[in-house]
């Protein structure tokens, strides 16, 4: 396979605030130092672009020193928590905004879909501008004609395409625009995370979409998405930005699972913490972190109300590390009940029993509805699940086909 795609030494800094570096001497400065092809000598007090931090510069960076390659027909996947670069380095791509040092050499035409109403001119009807992006593409009248049909009915919007783009809503924006980027004939297709915008619907058929002309039509694709298991479905290679700067890059299953690692998430198997001002969890723990497959997890809840608390609802909720939840453990009963409308402290211990989970990583969270308290608190105890050497053979599926959980069977063969 070629390469299409080859990003070298990629930086990009932004400048906080007022525009103009405060004196007409700086400026000056910084033009003859553009004009001499020297560094510009304000970018040397340039910070890394993390957004949690005041910061002691004016100049961040939003993509510093990035450095990859992509061959075509690959579907690569762009992760990251915000202000990470993502966008940024999709419009670098695109061409919407450039780098300011290093380079980037694209082979191809780039049809990029980056936020609603990208490229859609609003006075103008869907029939108009579906025209527009063809011709901005470099597309002749013929070719955009010969998808045209295709483009309208994959988006859905024939009754509004002789209608202003402006009396759109959002999600028709979106079905639209995408329809335009998906099935003109670039090379390159470029979508940041405008699905979200569309309804589960078309968020699925975007997919299978983005899917077909990879493998089918070989077209390269780039995706930004905060969703790990469409990233998963649809994309064999991954790319993960970390505060401007390139964390890693490799196989999809590897990038996110990496991703996902790194969050904050506590690794302890005990947990205290004020729900609101009238309960406490005065402690949820369990009896350890590591887990065979099939092992029984012993668990506590410990609350403490201000008042009395009748219980309607207490749920343990087991989440992937794709943040999908895969379990609840109902721990309602008539007891219990009985229990929370007589006295503000509560404490129970239970055992959950033949935890089938495929190896990997789950947090537990914790669902509470109560008279004076109600909602899910998420992500509270991290566990890891390990290989049973009993059910080893399994592993060797691929993760696509492996689902959640492992059921015990029995087998005859006649």
């Amino acid at each position: 396979m070629s390469k299409v795609i080859k990003v070298e030494n990629l930086s990009k800094a932004y400048q906080l605030g007022d525009f103009g570096t405060g004196t007409i001497s700086r400026d000056l400065e910084r033009f003859w130092a553009r004009m001499r092809g020297k560094e510009d000598p304000f970018l040397k007090i340039g910070e890394v672009n993390d957004r949690t931090i005041k910061g002691g510069s004016d100049v961040v960076w939003s993509l510093k020193d990035i450095n990859f390659e992509i061959e075509q027909g690959d579907a690569v996947g762009i992760i990251g928590r915000n202000g990470a670069g993502k966008s940024t380095l999709l419009k670098i791509l695109s061409r919407v905004t450039s780098p300011t040092t290093g380079s980037v050499k694209v082979k191809g035409r780039i049809a990029s879909l980056l936020e609603v109403g990208t490229g859609f001119h609003p006075e103008l009807t869907g029939r108009e501008n579906i025209y527009l992006n063809g011709a901005i593409l470099g597309m002749r009248k013929a070719e955009i004609k010969r998808r045209f049909d295709e483009i309208v009915d994959f988006a859905g919007v024939e009754r509004y395409i002789d209608t202003p783009v402006k009396r759109y809503s959002s999600g028709m924006y979106v079905r639209l625009a995408f329809g335009v980027a998906a099935h003109l004939e670039s090379e390159i297709l470029v979508v940041d995370e405008v699905l979200a915008v569309g309804d589960a619907e078309f968020q699925k058929k975007c997919l299978g979409k983005m899917s077909d002309v990879s493998k089918g039509e070989g077209r390269t694709i780039l995706f930004v998405s905060h969703n790990m298991e469409s990233i998963l479905k649809l994309c064999k290679q991954g790319i993960y930005l970390e505060k401007g700067k390139l964390f890693s890059q490799s196989a999809a299953e590897k990038v996110v699972f990496e991703y996902i690692s790194e969050s904050d998430l506590p690794s302890t198997n005990q947990h205290t913490e004020d729900l609101n001002k009238h309960v406490k969890l005065l402690k949820y723990a369990l009896t350890k972190t590591n887990y065979r497959m099939s092992e029984n997890i012993e668990f506590c809840i410990e609350l403490l109300s201000s008042s009395i608390n009748k219980l309607s609802g207490l749920c343990i909720l087991i989440y992937n590390i794709y943040e999908t939840r895969v379990a609840i453990i109902d721990l309602r009963c008539e007891e219990l009940v009985e229990i929370s409308k007589k006295k503000g402290h509560l404490y129970l211990e239970g055992v959950m029993k033949n935890i089938n989970l495929i190896p990997g990583s789950y947090t537990m969270g914790l669902y509470l509805n109560s008279e004076l308290c109600s909602g899910d608190y998420l992500n509270i105890l991290k566990i890891q699940i390990s290989e049973d050497l009993q059910q080893s053979a399994f592993i060797q599926y691929p993760p696509e086909v492996r689902g959640v959980a492992f059921f015990n069977h029995t087998l005859t063969i006649k």
